[in-house]
């Protein structure tokens, strides 16, 4: 959706909350009090009341835009810009085009977005073929309890404070229609980017687990050590290259494709960030590549606003 979309659609602040409960009838609504799903709607209001105890639920509640005092053109903006471009908008930005006063509820609005954004990718499992690798961002320096920079000579590399480590994994499968000798063989599908504390093997099983249907997946990666138990958790097999004497790109395209182009996308909008709030971004960076050739992108994290909480 562009802008001229948007705003012929979406005029007012009402057309938007319209917009917003038509998707939260669609959904259902739970009461809280008593856990029935059958309400009236009391419109002067906007609050459901329920009609097995009377409980008022209101329509913000349950949603992304619970507890929020932000107006509903707002957030819908926000959906706007979130999804209609390949790259990204910082807050700051989003607070300059919103023309509002301060920054702290529009950055806490955009994470919220980006929250729900990684709740709908947790709903699948990447499966058939998976290129597994770690990526390693810099963050900004790591803080104290009181917030202030950790100050003295922090370690360089791998394993650095400054750095976090990015398990990526991307579903990809052998092309034998690319005759490109320039472009990968493999065609990728979906991929899932996770912020792990540490690259130990048994971290990193507890994410593939989560993230791979492991029982119908073979997996592909480099010969690094923690990657050595992989055998007997994917059931199709673990292949493992030796990228000694050939680029770990060559073996495993996407993975370093995504990398690569994450690092570039950070750091061009966002520059910098705080390593706490780091899985909002990656998961953005995923949601938006694995619907890149949906036609109306808008209308999944309007859905997604209804059907997740952002906590």
């Amino acid at each position: 959706m562009n802008i001229m979309q948007f705003f012929k659609q979406f005029p007012d602040e009402d057309t938007c909350r319209e917009h917003f409960k038509k998707y939260r009838d669609r959904v259902g609504v739970t009461c809280k009090k008593c856990d029935c799903k059958e309400h009236y709607y009391l419109s002067t209001i906007n609050y459901y009341k329920c009609k097995e105890c009377g409980f008022r639920t209101s329509l913000k509640s349950g949603t992304i835009m619970e507890n929020s005092k932000l107006p509903y053109t707002y957030w819908y903006m926000a959906f706007m810009f979130a999804t209609s471009t390949k790259k990204s908008f910082s807050a700051l930005e989003i607070q300059r085009q919103l023309n509002h006063a301060y920054y702290e509820p529009i950055w806490a609005m955009m994470h919220k977005i980006r929250r729900i954004m990684s709740k709908a990718d947790e709903e699948f499992q990447l499966t058939d073929s998976v290129e597994l690798d770690e990526g390693f961002f810099v963050t900004n320096p790591p803080k104290d309890e009181d917030g202030n920079v950790v100050k003295g000579k922090m370690k360089r590399g791998k394993g650095s404070p400054k750095q976090a480590t990015v398990l990526v994994m991307a579903e990809s499968k052998l092309n034998p229609d690319q005759t490109n000798v320039h472009k990968s063989n493999r065609a990728v599908k979906r991929i899932k980017m996770v912020h792990i504390e540490d690259h130990k093997a048994h971290t990193i099983e507890a994410e593939l687990r989560k993230g791979i249907d492991v029982e119908n997946t073979f997996a592909l990666t480099d010969d690094a050590r923690q990657y050595s138990k992989l055998k007997g958790i994917f059931k199709k097999g673990h292949k493992a290259v030796n990228t000694t004497h050939i680029k770990s790109d060559k073996v495993l395209p996407w993975v370093h494709k995504t990398i690569s182009n994450a690092k570039r996308l950070f750091l061009g909008v966002h520059h910098s960030f705080d390593r706490e709030y780091f899985q909002n971004y990656l998961s953005e960076f995923s949601f938006k590549f694995n619907r890149r050739d949906y036609d109306n992108m808008f209308e999944s994290v309007a859905t997604s606003s209804v059907k997740y909480a952002w906590y």
